[in-house]
């Protein structure tokens, strides 16, 4: 087969969105290097993430950790370029919009090793999250851009991407969702955390929800305030656990706060869910597909496909209990189609391309 992939993972979706493209890639028999930077840091939303998806254990965990934006992708730049020259990769494949996306393809581009972006063409249109900013140069640099809607693409079009770069392959964060289906299980997630039946899930880990204290305080009575119509159950995300904490959330009535949950757990909380709040793209994609009505605490996604094709709203702090009320009295919807190519198969798209790709310039 031909010469080696190297994938880059960082974070919790990062894990959810390589596992399909890597079991298609093995699957084909290819030569490939999992690299774990470590920016996520904590064991159970790594270790336990990679055990839960079917990843292999990565070839090498930078274990770069937290820190300012500036530091963490200075530190992952360094790392990554010493793994890259060691591991001499034919492709570096990317996922998603974290630090670690930017500073893989930022080193691998300066290297000469062509770039292939998962989750491309992406946008939100505000430059104030950093999230976007990772977005926008990583697909300047990639050689190769897969789109999860139609919507990216046409982004992509307008930015003057050579349209050859451009695939359409649907969303791989699905492929793994429909793949483990079966293993969500509401009850035995609810009899765990001593959940009534009718409950909610909340995520936030935004700078713009978490490291403002101000914003953090509004993000925390808005939901103080949510938890008296619904039990709220908050799986804290290392990045604004102490920030929420100091804002007033913890030993709030209705409000049951978790450490970090492993993949199974989480969505299984999720499937359950009366309603979702949070500030997540990839739990505004989820929650689409299982037809779980979600209200994300932003003014801006750049997975808008949630909004036409799912279940998603976007609210302010002020706008999200009568939301939630609403919804509540609404009850929840059947799940619809679901958007174009989000059918599961994803990941076989993908590693199609690559070989392709991999093939043409050996």
């Amino acid at each position: 087969m031909t010469g080696r992939i190297l994938h880059v993972v960082g974070t919790r979706p990062n894990f959810v969105k390589a596992a399909p493209v890597v079991a298609a890639l093995d699957a084909a028999g290819h030569d490939q290097v999992l690299v774990h930077t470590g920016q996520h840091y904590d064991a159970r939303m790594s270790h336990v993430f990679f055990c839960q998806l079917g990843l292999p254990e990565p070839d090498t965990d930078l274990g770069v950790g937290s820190g300012s934006h500036a530091r963490q992708t200075a530190d992952l730049l360094v790392a990554l370029e010493a793994e890259l020259t060691a591991r001499a990769p034919a492709l570096v494949v990317v996922y998603g919009d974290v630090n670690s996306t930017l500073a893989a393809a930022l080193a691998a581009a300066k290297l000469g090793i062509p770039v292939a972006h998962v989750e491309a063409g992406l946008r939100s249109f505000d430059m104030t999250m950093p999230e976007e900013v990772n977005r926008r140069l990583v697909d300047q640099l990639a050689e190769l851009l897969f789109a999860t809607s139609p919507e990216a693409v046409g982004h992509l079009a307008r930015e003057g991407a050579d349209p050859a770069r451009v695939h359409f392959v649907g969303n791989p964060m699905i492929d793994t969702l429909l793949g483990h289906l079966h293993l969500f299980d509401p009850v035995a997630a609810r009899a765990a955390h001593g959940l009534p039946e009718r409950h909610g899930v909340v995520t936030l880990h935004r700078p713009a929800n978490v490291d403002d204290p101000e914003a953090a305080r509004a993000a925390a009575r808005a939901l103080t305030e949510a938890a008296r119509h619904l039990d709220l159950v908050v799986p804290l995300h290392p990045r604004g656990r102490e920030a929420l904490r100091a804002a007033g959330l913890d030993g709030a009535p209705g409000v049951h706060l978790l450490e970090p949950l492993g993949y199974i757990e989480f969505m299984s909380l999720v499937r359950g869910a009366a309603a979702v709040i949070t500030d997540s793209g990839g739990v505004q994609e989820e929650t689409t597909v299982l037809g779980v009505p979600c209200l994300t605490l932003r003014t801006t996604t750049e997975r808008p496909v949630t909004l036409t094709h799912g279940t998603n709203r976007l609210v302010t702090h002020t706008e999200l209990v009568p939301a939630l009320r609403k919804t509540l009295d609404g009850g929840r919807p059947a799940p619809g189609e679901g958007p174009p190519l989000w059918d599961g198969r994803s990941g076989p798209r993908i590693a199609r391309v690559l070989t392709r790709h991999l093939e043409h310039h050996d």
